[in-house]
């Protein structure tokens, strides 16, 4: 979303299948709405309102659509009148219905009287009209005509036309049951499908149950001099408070240790399988599950900044993105009512004056045609199967952040990854040190104050494992990381310091320099240092598992040829880039992506342009914050978890290709059907109901595969 300050998110019930939603979402974009999320399986809608429109218009006018915002207010919700929901619109009219249908059994003459058929279906009659006809016209008045207009014209002709008969022509029988048939097997189905349709959603609520409602705040008792414990709701916490989590509980927001010991169970946030120890100073996740022992915490990041609140908020702007693919299927959805019900009309014409067949089977025909038919289904294939896909990779610990992004996975060919903290660990040993006529405690100490200024791995490693360089303060100015290079900074005397790679020393010409870091002051080189650096534990199987899927690996980095090359040959990576600056990164990238589909994996600074650049940007938990916002996966457990996010990708978009293929031949098949007199207007009501069902289970099919 654009701005938290301006999200509103509302639910919105009544909504019984994908039409209904696109209704919802059209009025609210037509209201000047941006980012308009609208989900009909959880009632959930979600829009920015740029135009900072009054909530009360937007809400009345949701309710004029025929659907009923939910008010928070527990009194206003106990409030809503009988018949509110599609569930008791069906037991009441179901029933009616089945008396209706008795007619058709031996022994049951009384319901062959025409004025008895139409006292039972009038209950029916005015359930559905109401419920389908006003959701119909105001669909129709937004222009993206639903479903319901469909259903309501079937209905409702069977109903007039059978008035005409009971009324004209007595003798002959009337149609009261495909009338109450057709209302209540089409509720049956919208209740079946929504039911279902919550299955898909189970990641968002299990991420959901993981937050606490409550908190124990430590307070100090002035009385008693002593600390006592207060619950409070975890929406009250702020930063800053202190808060005792007990053995068994969640905790309620991400903070530091401040006492005691404990194991805490992060699998659902991290994937982390083993509970992971906790002591003073260490940090803890909101939501994660303490295992063993009790701690006092100190508040760090509370409400929407706690990870599990980003991960929640994540996923759900996620299921906002929409694939490309799902624009072939919403404008078919969007024409497709209009075109159904111009069949219907030319079935009926054909029927009657064509094939002279009695006016009474040509409307039927009629009518089995507009019912049988199902815009839901296409409207349904995407984005269901987005929602399971982007739920079963948060289950995985990978957060996608849009639908577009697993349409793009699903077709990566190469996978550009960078070295340093991505294949590399970061935790750098330095092998050989030596100064140039230059003392070695001072230049370790200006090394050590500069490394502090920078956020590079390599200058967080040197500054935690060489804290015994710092001998006294060096306080510098005008401070310059250049993304990739290193670091220039002036003291206060007007010395010019520089400490990087060679490329940033203008006295460092040599494509093969002797040493990976020079500190240099004022263009004179002090001292110079080589690193070493361990594999990322998973890179052998990272590369492994894209080699065995036929994916091309390159390594694209900022650091020597020597070192690029030993990783290449210890992983066996197909092609290597070395010396590369963050604008050669982007410029490779791009040039890479011009005949290939390219996803890049990185975690720094100066990875985060060629992120950008590439189809899928790909980082990992413990990156840059630059890296983790520009990338457009996060891989939570790490980058053994990537061939997993490829793999959902692939699933999902062969999942969605599947829905479509069986939305379009089902209304293809059935539609021809009815119009020929195969189906009745009940079994087609039948039909209908039941054929989404089919792109729900599919899309469920997506949790069960490996």
């Amino acid at each position: 979303m654009d701005t938290l300050e301006n999200l509103v998110e509302m639910k919105v019930e009544g909504m019984t299948c994908s039409s209904c939603a696109r209704t919802v979402s059209k009025y609210l974009e037509g209201q000047g709405m941006k980012e308009v999320y609208v989900d009909f399986g959880t009632d959930e809608v979600r829009f920015v309102n740029a135009v900072q429109k009054p909530l009360s218009v937007l809400e009345k006018g949701i309710d004029s659509l025929g659907y009923h915002v939910a008010k928070t207010n527990v009194h206003q919700a106990e409030k809503r009148p009988v018949l509110s929901t599609p569930e008791q619109k069906f037991w009441f009219t179901l029933p009616f219905t089945v008396l209706l249908m008795m007619h058709m059994l031996p022994g049951f003459h009384a319901m062959h009287n025409g004025w008895l058929q139409l006292i039972l279906c009038l209950p029916v009659a005015w359930v559905g009209f109401k419920h389908f006809g006003r959701s119909g016209w105001q669909s129709v008045k937004v222009l993206v005509p639903n479903m319901d207009v469909l259903i309501f014209m079937g209905s409702f002709s069977a109903f007039v036309y059978s008035l005409i008969l009971l009324f004209f022509f007595p003798w002959q029988a009337v149609y009261f049951e495909t009338t109450a048939s057709i209302i209540t097997l089409v509720l049956l189905g919208n209740l079946i499908e929504k039911r279902s349709v919550k299955q898909t959603t189970t990641a968002i609520n299990s991420l959901s149950k993981l937050q606490p409602e409550k908190a124990l705040k430590v307070l100090h008792d002035l009385v008693t001099n002593k600390e006592v414990t207060e619950e409070i709701a975890v929406q009250d916490v702020k930063v800053g408070d202190r808060l005792l989590v007990n053995d068994g509980s969640r905790i309620p927001v991400d903070g530091e240790v401040l006492r005691g010991e404990a194991l805490a169970d992060e699998s659902m946030l991290t994937g982390e399988s083993m509970p992971v120890g906790k002591r003073f100073g260490s940090a803890v996740i909101g939501g994660s599950l303490i295992t063993d022992g009790s701690i006092y915490i100190k508040a760090t990041q509370v409400g929407q900044k706690t990870l599990l609140s980003q991960i929640i908020e994540q996923v759900k702007r996620a299921k906002a993105d929409k694939p490309s693919i799902q624009k072939l299927g919403d404008r078919i959805a969007a024409i497709f009512v209009p075109v159904v019900a111009g069949i219907a009309v030319f079935v009926f014409c054909i029927n009657y004056w064509g094939v002279g067949l009695a006016a009474s089977e040509s409307l039927l025909r009629s009518i089995a045609v507009l019912v049988i038919s199902c815009p839901c289904a296409m409207g349904l294939a995407t984005p269901l199967a987005v929602m399971v896909g982007l739920g079963k990779a948060a289950k995985k610990g990978i957060l996608v952040k849009g639908g577009s992004v697993l349409e793009n996975l699903a077709q990566i060919d190469t996978v550009v990854l960078d070295k340093t903290g991505t294949l590399t660990n970061g935790d750098f040993e330095i092998t050989r040190f030596e100064t140039f006529d230059f003392n070695e405690r001072d230049a370790k100490n200006i090394i050590h104050h500069l490394e502090t200024q920078s956020n590079h791995p390599v200058a967080k490693s040197i500054v935690k494992k060489h804290e015994d360089w710092h001998h006294h303060n060096i306080v510098f100015s005008e401070v310059k990381e250049e993304k990739g290079l290193g670091i220039k900074a002036n003291d206060h005397f007007g010395n010019n310091y520089t400490l990087g790679s060679p490329a940033l020393q203008k006295n460092q010409k040599s494509d093969n320099p002797e040493f990976d870091i020079y500190l240099t002051r004022n263009g004179i080189t002090l001292a110079a240092f080589d690193l070493s650096d361990t594999l990322m534990l998973g890179a052998m199987e990272l590369i492994s598992l894209l080699r065995a899927s036929g994916i091309n690996t390159i390594l694209l980095s900022g650091d020597s040829e020597k070192k690029c090359r030993e990783v290449q040959t210890a992983l066996g990576i197909g092609e290597v880039y070395f010396r590369k600056t963050p604008g050669q990164k982007v410029s490779i990238v791009k040039k890479l992506c011009g005949t290939n589909k390219v996803a890049m994996l990185g975690d720094g600074i100066n990875d985060a342009l060629a992120l950008t650049a590439s189809h899928v940007g790909i980082s990992i938990s413990g990156a840059t914050d630059v890296a983790r916002d520009a990338a457009d996966v996060v891989l939570l457990k790490g980058i053994t978890a990537l061939p997993q996010a490829l793999n959902t990708g692939i699933a999902t978009y062969k999942t969605i290709r599947q829905n479509l293929f069986w939305a379009f031949l089902y209304n293809v098949v059935a539609i021809p059907l009815a119009a020929a007199g195969f189906l009745s207007p009940m079994l087609a009501a039948l039909g209908m109901a039941f054929s989404d069902l089919v792109v729900v289970g599919n899309s469920l099919r997506i949790k069960l595969k490996k």
